[in-house]
């Protein structure tokens, strides 16, 4: 029994190992690393049989909290908001038009019932959180597109959620109350909605207000949160991976005690949940089964990629100020990824026929999008004028640490442009008591803070100050 525990601790070292490095060759070869994540998975099925769609669903749904949760903490609501309802109408409009169009073309190439075609098309109806923050997190391209494209895919679940229960329901029962399912679908938004913003605001309650006797609590606290919000909604038939998006985006733009902290245990966190759950879904394949169903895979990809997703763009983005070029460009990065294949158990548990050949098409067309759609977003970016300069290193690295069991800490202050205590000297700032500047960083240079030092729109402020001084230093110096 040692030696099979061992092995398995073993071979769970050498996949996050290898999983770390790919993501260094598939930045340079233009791939996006969950490709390489779900072929070593199918790689180990030679080796391991996995067949639990039970466990593959839950641990996927547990990642895509995780998921979810890091990328809302590292989005800002300035960005969000304006593009608020073009989102809201790609994750409702857009996907139940996406659904009805590859339904309907997998009816008949995969010879299925309308019903088995439409859960098919459900479950490869919506974009995936976890694979466009991992494709679009580290490229420069244009805020707008980012933001809208990160919004719907972190909003659209519960429409896909929602249309899979319901034809999964309909297939088995073939007796529905539409009206029942509507004030369903409204309830899960609605509610979702609701509580992930009282639980955003619980969230940044207890965070600043609890003195843990150390910091590294605070990212657990945080993340435990995070999984609190999904089950307590859930529980109440909600959509409780909205409510973890809209809690993390709410956390993430609130003053936040040891935000560094947190928000970096959660990135780091996060990325290991995408390699783990690639790499379980893709135990879940068998590669033998794939190549009997590969020219109807391939088929579907391409409809799904170049007729269904434009279509639903279009149709759902008719009336939005984006240019010809920007809804091409949005069509393009719809990418598919973890969500479908976790819905594509859906089935498989409920006992619906076909499932197992709905769950390997859906996972060669995810493949198909994460392969050629994830490979060439940059470079299509590039091509239509949506990318900026290449985004810098950071030339500053300050770890923010706890300073013992002490009610202080240190944070961090960016001078915007336009601000009002730009020119002005440290020693005009009122700053309350027992609080100090301690470090300016300028450019590539760190400046140390005298009284004659004048404030530069640009200078990022590291100041040491007690938890109850925090607001007000903070608003002393943005403000003047």
């Amino acid at each position: 029994m040692e030696y099979t525990i061992t092995n398995v601790i073993l071979l769970f070292a050498v996949l996050l190992v290898i999983a770390v490095i790919t993501t260094k060759f598939s930045s340079r070869l233009g791939l996006p690393s969950l490709v390489f994540f779900i072929a070593v998975g199918m790689a180990l099925n030679h080796y391991i049989y996995f067949d639990n769609a039970y466990l593959a669903q839950l641990f996927g749904i547990l990642a895509l909290i995780v998921i979810l949760f890091e990328g809302g903490l590292t989005t800002k609501w300035c960005h969000v908001r304006k593009v608020l309802v073009p989102s809201a109408s790609l994750a409702t409009v857009g996907v139940i038009v996406t659904t009805l169009i590859i339904g309907f073309f997998a009816t008949y190439i995969l010879e299925l019932e309308w019903l088995e075609g439409l859960l098919f098309g459900a479950i490869v109806g919506s974009t995936d959180a976890a694979a466009i923050f991992a494709v679009l997190g580290n490229k420069n391209i244009r805020t707008k597109l980012k933001a809208t494209l990160e919004a719907e895919s972190g909003s659209n679940d519960p429409m896909a959620i929602f249309l899979t229960v319901s034809f999964i329901s309909l297939i088995q029962s073939h007796e529905v109350n539409f009206l029942s399912l509507v004030l369903s679908f409204f309830w899960e938004m609605g509610i979702g909605l609701v509580l992930g913003l009282l639980w955003g605001k619980v969230a940044v309650w207890m965070i600043n207000k609890i003195n843990l006797d150390s910091s590294g609590l605070y990212p657990v606290l945080s993340l435990a949160l995070a999984v609190l919000t999904y089950s307590t909604v859930s529980f109440v038939h909600a959509s409780g991976l909205l409510a973890v998006y809209v809690m993390a985006i709410f956390v993430g733009n609130s003053d936040l005690t040891y935000r560094t902290s947190i928000i970096r245990f959660n990135e780091g966190f996060g990325w290991m949940m995408h390699i783990l759950m690639f790499i379980l879904l893709g135990l879940l394949v068998f590669p033998n089964q794939l190549v009997s169903i590969a020219w109807q895979g391939m088929a579907l990809a391409l409809l799904l990629m170049f007729v269904a997703r434009p279509i639903g763009v279009f149709l759902s983005m008719m009336f939005m100020r984006y240019s010809f070029r920007e809804k091409v460009f949005i069509s393009w990065a719809g990418l598919r990824g973890a969500v479908p294949i976790v819905l594509a158990t859906f089935p498989l548990i409920a006992g619906v026929e076909h499932s197992q050949v709905i769950f390997n098409v859906v996972f060669f067309v995810v493949f198909t999008s994460a392969l050629f759609q994830g490979a060439t977003i940059s470079p299509l970016a590039q091509k239509l004028g949506f990318t900026g300069e290449k985004k810098p290193p950071a030339p500053h690295s300050l770890e923010l640490v706890s300073i013992g069991r002490t009610n202080s800490e240190i944070v961090e202050i960016t001078i915007e442009e336009g601000s009002a205590v730009v020119g002005k000297e440290l020693r005009e700032l009122e700053l309350p008591e027992e609080t100090l500047i301690t470090a300016i960083i300028r450019g590539n240079k760190i400046v140390t803070p005298r009284g004659t030092t004048s404030l530069q729109a640009g200078d990022i402020l590291y100041v040491l100050v007690t938890k109850a001084q925090r607001e007000t230093a903070k608003q002393i110096i943005l403000e003047g």
